[in-house]
């Protein structure tokens, strides 16, 4: 007996197909967000920003890094050293550097180091002091470190005589030249060996204590060797023309009054390395632009130190 196959079984089956269970893709394990300045402070530091831009825009039109310390009103001191060092920080050593500076000067002896500063980490590349308006006095003498000094119209330079704080008649501080002090005592003491009977050089010479007389010696021989010794750093090689140059800027009979202009076509008589560059030059403009920024957000009250990466505004 033959049996036949039942309908839908058999060779008319399809075998059946493997369908594998979908595998859920993880989600991406979140990593560390990049922090960035948020609104209010970017607002807050807008002006610093777009001054920081432009000292970059300068840097890539000179290839030279520039620093900046702007102080309209305060003095030159040891504690400028902190900040001149962060805003070196980040100079490539051994490549040339810009200084802008605009001070009235201060404590000599700081000046020195600042400018030293500058110079170690420039190596032997040039160093370029760039005077927007003033550098004066003790400012001056950081001019004098440079390879050279970058000025227009606007910017001056003056006498490096010490300014020191000596009694008046009444008993209260007031602040004289040293030198003028030390050209008064010896034209009273020539006009007493010319005549000892002199009243006045008598008089006169009674009111000056010697004691007085050796600290203003000793502080104008102080900053005649300090800015000798700057000018031999670069601009100046020869011993004798430095020392000339400095007696010129010592010299209170030509210099009637420590804050006296001494614009870049006397220093340029004098022997400096000096360039000048016009108002109108497009170099000057950004120089200038970049200083107007930085004395008003100054405010007459503070200091500004800064750079492409660093800005400090110290009291």
């Amino acid at each position: 007996m033959t049996t036949e196959p039942k309908p839908g079984a058999g060779d008319d089956e399809k075998p059946a197909t493997f369908v594998p269970t979908p595998v859920p893709t993880p989600e991406p394990t979140p990593g560390p967000r990049i922090p960035s300045k948020t609104p209010l402070y970017e607002a807050m530091n807008a002006a610093r920003y777009a001054r920081q831009a432009l000292i970059k825009e300068i840097e890539q039109l000179t290839k030279t890094s520039l620093i900046c310390y702007v102080s309209p009103n305060s003095e030159i001191e040891r504690d400028d050293v902190i900040a001149m060092v962060d805003l070196l920080h980040n100079t490539v050593p051994g490549a040339p550097v810009d200084l802008m500076l605009h001070s009235p000067g201060g404590d000599i002896d700081a000046a020195e180091k600042l400018i030293t500063l500058i110079r170690k980490r420039a190596g032997t590349a040039p160093v370029r002091v760039i005077v927007p308006d003033y550098a004066k006095s003790a400012a001056t003498l950081v001019a004098l470190g440079a390879d050279a000094i970058l000025m227009s119209d606007s910017s001056e330079l003056g006498a490096i005589d010490p300014q020191v704080a000596l009694p008046n008649g009444k008993g209260h501080l007031q602040t004289i030249s040293a030198q003028g002090y030390l050209d008064a005592f010896n034209n009273w003491a020539k006009m007493l060996r010319e005549d000892p009977t002199d009243p006045v050089a008598r008089l006169m010479l009674d009111k000056m204590e010697p004691s007085t007389i050796h600290r203003l010696e000793q502080a104008t021989t102080r900053s005649r060797k300090i800015a000798a010794a700057l000018l031999g750093t670069a601009m100046i090689k020869d011993e004798a023309d430095a020392s000339a140059i400095v007696d010129d800027l010592s010299d209170t009979r030509k210099w009637h009054s420590h804050g006296q202009m001494i614009p870049q076509e006397a220093l340029l008589k004098l022997g400096l390395s000096v360039k000048y560059l016009a108002p109108h030059d497009p170099q000057w403009q950004l120089y200038w632009r970049l200083f107007c920024l930085q004395i008003t957000a100054a405010n007459g009250s503070i200091k500004l130190f800064e750079g492409s990466y660093a800005s400090l505004a110290l009291p």
